[in-house]
Protein backbone atom coordinates (compact mmCIF):
# COMPACT_ATOMS: atom_id res chain seq x y z
CA UNK A 1 0.00 0.00 0.00
CA UNK A 2 1.47 3.22 -1.09
CA UNK A 3 1.74 5.65 1.88
CA UNK A 4 1.35 9.25 0.80
CA UNK A 5 1.07 10.47 4.45
CA UNK A 6 2.45 8.62 7.52
CA UNK A 7 0.20 6.15 9.31
CA UNK A 8 0.78 8.76 12.54
CA UNK A 9 0.71 12.06 12.10
CA UNK A 10 2.84 13.23 15.20
CA UNK A 11 3.09 16.66 16.05
CA UNK A 12 6.38 18.10 18.12
CA UNK A 13 6.03 19.15 21.73
CA UNK A 14 6.67 22.70 20.79
CA UNK A 15 3.90 22.62 18.53
CA UNK A 16 1.69 22.24 21.11
CA UNK A 17 -0.98 24.69 21.60
CA UNK A 18 -0.39 27.58 23.45
CA UNK A 19 -3.71 29.22 23.28
CA UNK A 20 -7.71 27.62 23.51
CA UNK A 21 -9.95 28.61 20.55
CA UNK A 22 -13.28 30.18 21.02
CA UNK A 23 -15.42 30.29 18.33
CA UNK A 24 -17.82 32.33 19.82
CA UNK A 25 -15.57 35.54 19.16
CA UNK A 26 -16.56 34.90 15.12
CA UNK A 27 -19.73 33.26 15.41
CA UNK A 28 -22.48 35.80 13.17
CA UNK A 29 -24.83 34.83 16.03
CA UNK A 30 -23.93 33.75 19.59
CA UNK A 31 -26.12 31.78 21.46
CA UNK A 32 -28.69 32.79 23.56
CA UNK A 33 -27.42 33.63 27.28
CA UNK A 34 -27.77 31.59 30.66
CA UNK A 35 -31.15 32.86 32.22
CA UNK A 36 -31.39 33.13 36.63
CA UNK A 37 -34.78 30.86 36.71
CA UNK A 38 -35.26 33.06 40.01
CA UNK A 39 -35.36 36.43 37.89
CA UNK A 40 -35.83 35.21 34.29
CA UNK A 41 -32.69 37.86 33.85
CA UNK A 42 -29.12 36.47 31.95
CA UNK A 43 -26.59 35.20 34.44
CA UNK A 44 -24.17 37.21 35.76
CA UNK A 45 -20.63 36.23 37.07
CA UNK A 46 -22.29 36.74 40.30
CA UNK A 47 -25.16 34.51 40.04
CA UNK A 48 -22.60 31.47 38.98
CA UNK A 49 -20.07 32.16 41.63
CA UNK A 50 -21.72 30.21 44.11
CA UNK A 51 -20.97 26.93 41.69
CA UNK A 52 -18.24 27.39 39.51
CA UNK A 53 -14.45 28.53 39.93
CA UNK A 54 -13.80 31.86 39.04
CA UNK A 55 -11.71 31.51 36.10
CA UNK A 56 -14.03 29.12 34.71
CA UNK A 57 -17.06 31.49 34.65
CA UNK A 58 -14.83 34.30 32.87
CA UNK A 59 -14.13 31.61 30.20
CA UNK A 60 -17.93 30.93 30.25
CA UNK A 61 -18.75 34.40 29.69
CA UNK A 62 -16.10 35.50 27.04
CA UNK A 63 -17.96 36.00 23.87
CA UNK A 64 -15.15 38.48 22.02
CA UNK A 65 -11.25 36.79 22.36
CA UNK A 66 -10.71 34.51 19.93
CA UNK A 67 -7.42 32.79 21.55
CA UNK A 68 -7.57 32.13 25.63
CA UNK A 69 -4.02 32.01 26.72
CA UNK A 70 -3.67 28.45 28.13
CA UNK A 71 -1.74 28.70 31.49
CA UNK A 72 2.09 26.92 31.35
CA UNK A 73 1.34 24.98 34.70
CA UNK A 74 -1.46 23.45 32.25
CA UNK A 75 0.83 22.55 29.40
CA UNK A 76 3.28 21.12 31.30
CA UNK A 77 0.70 18.25 32.58
CA UNK A 78 -0.96 18.07 29.03
CA UNK A 79 2.51 17.08 28.02
CA UNK A 80 2.58 14.19 29.62
CA UNK A 81 0.25 12.92 26.90
CA UNK A 82 0.16 15.40 23.78
CA UNK A 83 -0.04 16.37 21.48
CA UNK A 84 -2.17 13.37 20.04
CA UNK A 85 -2.07 11.75 16.84
CA UNK A 86 -3.87 12.36 13.65
CA UNK A 87 -3.68 8.72 12.06
CA UNK A 88 -4.64 7.65 8.44
CA UNK A 89 -7.17 4.83 8.72
CA UNK A 90 -4.98 3.05 5.16
CA UNK A 91 -6.43 -0.35 6.64
CA UNK A 92 -9.71 0.34 7.00
CA UNK A 93 -9.92 2.05 3.59
CA UNK A 94 -8.75 -1.25 1.86
CA UNK A 95 -11.69 -3.19 3.79
CA UNK A 96 -14.43 -0.39 2.38
CA UNK A 97 -12.79 -0.72 -1.23
CA UNK A 98 -13.32 3.56 -0.83
CA UNK A 99 -11.41 5.94 -2.56
CA UNK A 100 -12.03 8.34 0.70
CA UNK A 101 -9.17 8.77 2.57
CA UNK A 102 -9.65 8.14 6.04
CA UNK A 103 -8.36 10.32 9.02
CA UNK A 104 -9.00 10.03 12.74
CA UNK A 105 -7.78 11.96 15.96
CA UNK A 106 -6.77 9.73 18.81
CA UNK A 107 -7.91 10.73 22.39
CA UNK A 108 -7.05 7.67 23.88
CA UNK A 109 -3.59 7.63 24.98
CA UNK A 110 -3.90 8.43 28.76
CA UNK A 111 -5.41 6.29 31.96
CA UNK A 112 -8.48 8.13 31.89
CA UNK A 113 -8.74 6.58 28.08
CA UNK A 114 -10.75 9.32 26.64
CA UNK A 115 -10.43 13.41 26.00
CA UNK A 116 -11.87 14.33 29.06
CA UNK A 117 -8.68 15.07 31.11
CA UNK A 118 -8.32 18.16 28.63
CA UNK A 119 -11.01 19.72 30.27
CA UNK A 120 -10.21 17.86 34.13
CA UNK A 121 -6.69 19.48 34.42
CA UNK A 122 -7.69 22.88 33.54
CA UNK A 123 -10.35 22.96 35.72
CA UNK A 124 -8.75 21.49 38.74
CA UNK A 125 -5.74 23.64 38.11
CA UNK A 126 -8.32 26.64 38.43
CA UNK A 127 -10.09 25.77 41.48
CA UNK A 128 -6.22 24.90 42.93
CA UNK A 129 -5.44 28.22 42.26
CA UNK A 130 -8.57 29.57 44.00
CA UNK A 131 -7.94 28.09 47.11
CA UNK A 132 -10.61 25.66 46.91
CA UNK A 133 -10.32 21.59 48.45
CA UNK A 134 -12.81 20.09 47.37
CA UNK A 135 -15.19 19.41 43.80
CA UNK A 136 -17.95 17.49 42.83
CA UNK A 137 -19.08 16.11 39.41
CA UNK A 138 -21.19 13.72 37.94
CA UNK A 139 -19.72 10.92 35.27
CA UNK A 140 -22.15 8.84 32.69
CA UNK A 141 -19.60 6.31 30.94
CA UNK A 142 -16.89 7.61 33.75
CA UNK A 143 -14.37 8.81 31.75
CA UNK A 144 -15.03 12.32 33.01
CA UNK A 145 -15.15 10.53 36.85
CA UNK A 146 -11.54 8.86 35.71
CA UNK A 147 -10.27 12.08 34.38
CA UNK A 148 -11.62 14.42 37.16
CA UNK A 149 -9.85 11.68 39.59
CA UNK A 150 -6.57 11.81 37.84
CA UNK A 151 -6.66 15.34 38.14
CA UNK A 152 -7.43 16.01 41.43
CA UNK A 153 -5.01 13.75 42.87
CA UNK A 154 -2.27 15.32 40.92
CA UNK A 155 -3.27 18.92 42.30
CA UNK A 156 -4.45 17.29 45.85
CA UNK A 157 -8.19 18.17 45.94
CA UNK A 158 -10.61 15.83 46.84
CA UNK A 159 -13.40 14.80 45.02
CA UNK A 160 -16.47 13.43 44.61
CA UNK A 161 -18.12 11.33 42.01
CA UNK A 162 -22.11 11.17 41.62
CA UNK A 163 -21.75 8.47 38.57
CA UNK A 164 -24.85 7.22 36.87
CA UNK A 165 -26.36 4.21 38.76
CA UNK A 166 -26.58 1.95 35.37
CA UNK A 167 -23.10 2.59 33.97
CA UNK A 168 -21.81 2.18 38.23
CA UNK A 169 -23.25 -1.32 37.09
CA UNK A 170 -21.81 -1.74 34.19
CA UNK A 171 -18.49 -0.36 34.34
CA UNK A 172 -17.35 -1.51 37.75
CA UNK A 173 -13.80 -1.31 36.88
CA UNK A 174 -13.96 2.30 36.04
CA UNK A 175 -15.20 2.96 39.67
CA UNK A 176 -12.58 1.31 40.68
CA UNK A 177 -10.05 3.48 38.66
CA UNK A 178 -11.77 6.36 40.48
CA UNK A 179 -11.12 5.05 43.60
CA UNK A 180 -7.43 4.61 42.93
CA UNK A 181 -7.04 7.75 42.00
CA UNK A 182 -8.73 9.14 45.26
CA UNK A 183 -12.09 9.86 44.45
CA UNK A 184 -15.17 9.05 46.03
CA UNK A 185 -17.95 7.18 43.81
CA UNK A 186 -21.92 7.45 44.61
CA UNK A 187 -24.01 5.67 42.01
CA UNK A 188 -27.07 7.97 41.25
CA UNK A 189 -29.83 8.94 42.28
CA UNK A 190 -28.27 7.82 45.69
CA UNK A 191 -29.89 8.30 49.10
CA UNK A 192 -27.48 10.87 49.91
CA UNK A 193 -29.54 13.89 48.82
CA UNK A 194 -32.61 15.60 48.77
CA UNK A 195 -33.19 15.94 45.18
CA UNK A 196 -31.72 11.99 45.26
CA UNK A 197 -34.01 11.13 47.77
CA UNK A 198 -37.05 12.50 45.58
CA UNK A 199 -36.06 11.29 42.35
CA UNK A 200 -35.99 7.76 43.81
CA UNK A 201 -39.42 8.24 45.77
CA UNK A 202 -40.59 8.93 42.36
CA UNK A 203 -38.76 6.08 40.23
CA UNK A 204 -37.22 3.38 42.90
CA UNK A 205 -35.86 1.74 39.60
CA UNK A 206 -34.73 4.32 37.42
CA UNK A 207 -31.08 3.50 36.11
CA UNK A 208 -30.18 7.32 36.52
CA UNK A 209 -29.32 9.88 34.16
CA UNK A 210 -26.80 12.36 34.23
CA UNK A 211 -29.88 14.95 34.43
CA UNK A 212 -29.93 13.17 38.13
CA UNK A 213 -26.23 12.84 38.76
CA UNK A 214 -25.39 16.67 38.26
CA UNK A 215 -28.64 17.33 40.49
CA UNK A 216 -26.82 15.69 43.39
CA UNK A 217 -23.17 17.25 42.66
CA UNK A 218 -24.67 20.29 42.44
CA UNK A 219 -26.83 19.75 45.90
CA UNK A 220 -23.44 18.96 47.32
CA UNK A 221 -21.69 21.34 46.36
CA UNK A 222 -23.67 23.59 47.46
CA UNK A 223 -23.46 22.04 51.36
CA UNK A 224 -19.94 21.74 51.45
CA UNK A 225 -17.63 24.52 52.57
CA UNK A 226 -14.97 25.51 50.07
CA UNK A 227 -16.30 23.19 47.23
CA UNK A 228 -17.41 24.09 43.60
CA UNK A 229 -19.25 21.89 40.81
CA UNK A 230 -17.08 21.10 37.88
CA UNK A 231 -18.85 19.79 34.72
CA UNK A 232 -17.29 17.76 32.10
CA UNK A 233 -19.62 18.32 29.05
CA UNK A 234 -22.28 20.99 27.78
CA UNK A 235 -20.81 24.29 28.85
CA UNK A 236 -18.63 26.83 26.96
CA UNK A 237 -16.08 26.66 28.89
CA UNK A 238 -15.78 23.02 28.92
CA UNK A 239 -15.78 23.31 24.89
CA UNK A 240 -12.79 25.87 24.80
CA UNK A 241 -10.73 23.67 26.87
CA UNK A 242 -10.76 21.10 24.16
CA UNK A 243 -10.27 22.65 21.26
CA UNK A 244 -6.45 21.77 21.66
CA UNK A 245 -7.94 18.57 19.82
CA UNK A 246 -8.80 20.32 16.86
CA UNK A 247 -6.05 22.68 16.60
CA UNK A 248 -3.60 19.62 16.75
CA UNK A 249 -5.60 18.35 14.57
CA UNK A 250 -5.68 21.06 11.58
CA UNK A 251 -2.02 21.75 12.27
CA UNK A 252 -0.98 17.70 11.53
CA UNK A 253 -3.36 18.14 8.50
CA UNK A 254 -1.73 21.17 7.47
CA UNK A 255 1.31 19.88 7.48
CA UNK A 256 0.55 17.52 4.56
CA UNK A 257 -2.33 20.02 2.41
CA UNK A 258 -4.95 17.94 3.83
CA UNK A 259 -8.47 19.95 3.33
CA UNK A 260 -11.04 17.64 5.36
CA UNK A 261 -14.07 17.33 3.39
CA UNK A 262 -16.47 15.81 6.06
CA UNK A 263 -15.58 16.27 10.13
CA UNK A 264 -17.06 13.82 12.12
CA UNK A 265 -17.82 14.02 15.98
CA UNK A 266 -19.88 11.49 18.81
CA UNK A 267 -22.60 14.12 20.37
CA UNK A 268 -24.02 13.78 23.64
CA UNK A 269 -23.03 16.97 25.59
CA UNK A 270 -20.60 18.53 22.56
CA UNK A 271 -17.71 18.85 24.30
CA UNK A 272 -15.65 16.49 22.15
CA UNK A 273 -17.18 17.59 18.74
CA UNK A 274 -17.01 21.13 19.82
CA UNK A 275 -13.76 20.94 20.61
CA UNK A 276 -12.60 19.06 17.52
CA UNK A 277 -14.56 21.33 14.92
CA UNK A 278 -13.93 24.49 16.23
CA UNK A 279 -10.79 25.83 14.44
CA UNK A 280 -12.34 24.29 11.24
CA UNK A 281 -15.95 25.78 11.87
CA UNK A 282 -13.78 29.58 12.27
CA UNK A 283 -13.26 28.88 8.73
CA UNK A 284 -16.75 27.57 7.83
CA UNK A 285 -18.42 30.83 9.45
CA UNK A 286 -15.77 32.97 7.67
CA UNK A 287 -16.49 31.32 4.05
CA UNK A 288 -13.11 30.29 3.98
CA UNK A 289 -13.96 26.39 3.87
CA UNK A 290 -17.18 24.40 2.93
CA UNK A 291 -16.42 21.26 5.15
CA UNK A 292 -19.33 19.27 6.46
CA UNK A 293 -19.82 18.80 9.65
CA UNK A 294 -21.67 15.86 11.38
CA UNK A 295 -22.77 15.33 15.12
CA UNK A 296 -23.63 11.84 15.81
CA UNK A 297 -25.96 10.75 18.42
CA UNK A 298 -27.48 7.59 19.86
CA UNK A 299 -30.77 6.75 18.29
CA UNK A 300 -32.35 6.33 22.34
CA UNK A 301 -31.18 9.90 23.38
CA UNK A 302 -31.75 12.02 19.64
CA UNK A 303 -31.44 15.72 21.31
CA UNK A 304 -30.21 16.97 18.38
CA UNK A 305 -32.50 14.76 15.66
CA UNK A 306 -35.46 15.08 17.67
CA UNK A 307 -34.98 17.65 20.24
CA UNK A 308 -36.57 20.82 20.84
CA UNK A 309 -34.60 24.33 20.83
CA UNK A 310 -35.54 25.64 23.51
CA UNK A 311 -34.43 27.23 27.31
CA UNK A 312 -34.24 24.07 29.64
CA UNK A 313 -32.42 23.28 33.16
CA UNK A 314 -29.45 21.04 32.98
CA UNK A 315 -30.35 18.64 35.54
CA UNK A 316 -33.20 16.92 36.12
CA UNK A 317 -33.72 18.45 40.08
CA UNK A 318 -33.82 21.89 37.83
CA UNK A 319 -31.55 23.88 40.08
CA UNK A 320 -29.36 25.06 37.03
CA UNK A 321 -29.59 28.00 34.75
CA UNK A 322 -31.35 28.07 32.42
CA UNK A 323 -29.90 27.58 28.46
CA UNK A 324 -31.37 27.37 24.89
CA UNK A 325 -30.31 24.47 23.56
CA UNK A 326 -31.69 21.26 21.60
CA UNK A 327 -33.26 19.11 24.22
CA UNK A 328 -35.43 16.20 25.10
CA UNK A 329 -35.97 17.75 28.09
CA UNK A 330 -34.63 17.61 32.12
CA UNK A 331 -37.23 14.88 32.67
CA UNK A 332 -36.12 12.68 30.15
CA UNK A 333 -34.24 9.41 31.39
CA UNK A 334 -32.89 7.39 28.66
CA UNK A 335 -32.94 3.31 28.00
CA UNK A 336 -29.76 2.31 29.78
CA UNK A 337 -27.70 1.95 26.74
CA UNK A 338 -24.06 1.48 26.64
CA UNK A 339 -22.38 5.01 25.24
CA UNK A 340 -23.29 6.45 28.70
CA UNK A 341 -21.46 9.03 27.95
CA UNK A 342 -23.90 10.02 25.19
CA UNK A 343 -27.08 10.05 27.45
CA UNK A 344 -27.75 13.32 28.28
CA UNK A 345 -30.82 15.15 27.33
CA UNK A 346 -29.43 18.69 26.40
CA UNK A 347 -26.69 19.26 23.70
CA UNK A 348 -23.95 21.97 23.94
CA UNK A 349 -25.33 25.77 23.76
CA UNK A 350 -22.69 26.34 21.44
CA UNK A 351 -23.13 23.17 19.22
CA UNK A 352 -26.94 23.46 19.48
CA UNK A 353 -26.69 27.44 18.14
CA UNK A 354 -24.20 26.32 15.18
CA UNK A 355 -26.90 23.40 14.42
CA UNK A 356 -29.82 25.63 14.77
CA UNK A 357 -28.00 27.85 12.08
CA UNK A 358 -27.79 25.50 9.74
CA UNK A 359 -23.78 25.06 9.99
CA UNK A 360 -23.89 21.30 11.83
CA UNK A 361 -25.85 18.19 10.21
CA UNK A 362 -27.01 15.66 12.36
CA UNK A 363 -27.88 11.48 12.73
CA UNK A 364 -28.94 9.46 14.95
CA UNK A 365 -27.95 5.86 15.06
CA UNK A 366 -28.95 2.15 16.21
CA UNK A 367 -27.03 1.00 19.70
CA UNK A 368 -25.98 -2.67 16.97
CA UNK A 369 -25.07 -0.45 14.07
CA UNK A 370 -22.54 1.52 15.91
CA UNK A 371 -20.88 -2.33 17.37
CA UNK A 372 -21.16 -3.49 14.16
CA UNK A 373 -18.73 -0.12 13.08
CA UNK A 374 -16.84 -0.88 16.26
CA UNK A 375 -16.04 -4.29 15.33
CA UNK A 376 -15.16 -3.70 11.76
CA UNK A 377 -12.85 -0.75 13.14
CA UNK A 378 -11.05 -3.07 15.98
CA UNK A 379 -10.48 -5.23 13.24
CA UNK A 380 -8.48 -3.40 11.02
CA UNK A 381 -7.00 -0.56 12.65
CA UNK A 382 -6.43 -2.55 15.76
CA UNK A 383 -7.46 -0.37 18.24
CA UNK A 384 -11.08 -1.03 20.40
CA UNK A 385 -13.01 1.80 20.58
CA UNK A 386 -15.26 3.40 23.08
CA UNK A 387 -18.89 2.98 22.42
CA UNK A 388 -19.56 6.79 22.22
CA UNK A 389 -16.61 7.26 19.84
CA UNK A 390 -18.03 4.02 17.59
CA UNK A 391 -21.02 6.44 16.68
CA UNK A 392 -18.51 8.86 14.62
CA UNK A 393 -17.05 5.30 13.39
CA UNK A 394 -20.09 4.42 11.87
CA UNK A 395 -21.04 7.65 10.38
CA UNK A 396 -17.06 8.12 8.95
CA UNK A 397 -17.94 4.49 7.07
CA UNK A 398 -21.31 5.49 5.61
CA UNK A 399 -19.34 8.51 3.89
CA UNK A 400 -16.24 6.15 3.21
CA UNK A 401 -19.00 3.84 1.55
CA UNK A 402 -21.13 6.80 -0.04
CA UNK A 403 -17.57 7.61 -1.87
CA UNK A 404 -17.25 4.08 -3.01
CA UNK A 405 -20.74 4.50 -5.35
CA UNK A 406 -19.77 8.19 -6.51
CA UNK A 407 -15.82 7.41 -7.17
CA UNK A 408 -15.20 10.76 -4.78
CA UNK A 409 -11.86 10.90 -2.73
CA UNK A 410 -12.95 12.95 0.00
CA UNK A 411 -11.04 13.53 2.74
CA UNK A 412 -13.17 12.51 6.08
CA UNK A 413 -11.95 13.14 9.42
CA UNK A 414 -13.38 11.67 12.65
CA UNK A 415 -12.97 11.87 16.32
CA UNK A 416 -11.25 8.66 18.28
CA UNK A 417 -12.64 10.06 21.54
CA UNK A 418 -11.34 7.26 23.47
CA UNK A 419 -10.72 3.30 24.07
CA UNK A 420 -13.65 0.69 24.92
CA UNK A 421 -11.15 -1.44 27.67
CA UNK A 422 -13.62 -0.38 30.06
CA UNK A 423 -16.72 -1.22 27.89
CA UNK A 424 -16.32 -5.09 28.26
CA UNK A 425 -20.09 -5.35 29.11
CA UNK A 426 -21.14 -3.41 25.87
CA UNK A 427 -19.06 -6.15 23.79
CA UNK A 428 -20.04 -8.57 25.67
CA UNK A 429 -23.68 -8.15 24.80
CA UNK A 430 -23.30 -7.14 21.51
CA UNK A 431 -21.45 -10.88 20.88
CA UNK A 432 -24.01 -12.60 23.10
CA UNK A 433 -26.88 -11.25 21.11
CA UNK A 434 -28.60 -9.70 24.18
CA UNK A 435 -27.77 -5.83 22.91
CA UNK A 436 -31.43 -4.75 21.68
CA UNK A 437 -31.96 -1.37 20.00
CA UNK A 438 -34.18 1.26 21.49
CA UNK A 439 -35.84 4.16 19.91
CA UNK A 440 -37.90 6.38 22.34
CA UNK A 441 -41.49 6.77 20.75
CA UNK A 442 -43.17 10.21 20.30
CA UNK A 443 -44.99 9.65 23.43
CA UNK A 444 -41.65 8.98 25.14
CA UNK A 445 -40.59 12.06 24.18
CA UNK A 446 -43.27 14.03 25.35
CA UNK A 447 -42.99 13.29 28.87
CA UNK A 448 -39.59 14.89 28.60
CA UNK A 449 -40.79 17.74 26.70
CA UNK A 450 -43.73 18.59 29.31
CA UNK A 451 -41.03 19.44 31.40
CA UNK A 452 -39.61 21.96 29.36
CA UNK A 453 -39.95 25.66 31.58
CA UNK A 454 -42.63 27.61 30.15
CA UNK A 455 -40.54 30.70 28.61
CA UNK A 456 -39.75 32.00 25.41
Amino acid sequence: MKYDVPYKIFLTEEELPKQWHNVRAVMKELPDPFINPATLQPCTADDLRPVFCDDLIAQELNTTDLYIDIPEEIRDFYRMYRPSPVVRAYNLEKALDTPAKIYYKFEGQNTSGSHKLNSAVAQVYYAKKQGLTHLTTETGAGQWGTALAMACAFYNVDLTVFMVKVSAEQKPHRRAVIQTYGGKVIASPSDTTEVGRKILAENPNTGGSLGCAISEAMELALKTDNCRYVLGSVLNHVLLHQTVIGLEAKTALDKYGVEPDIIIGCAGGGSNLGGLISPFMEGKILNQNDIEFIAVEPASCPSLTRGKYAYDFGDTGKTTPLMRMYTLGSGFIPSPNHAGGLRYHGMSPIVSKLYHDGYITARSVEQTKVFDAAIEFAKTEGTLPAPESSHAIKVAIDEALKCKETGEAKNILFGLTGTGYFDMSAYTAYHDGTMTDYIPTDEDLQKGFDSLPQID
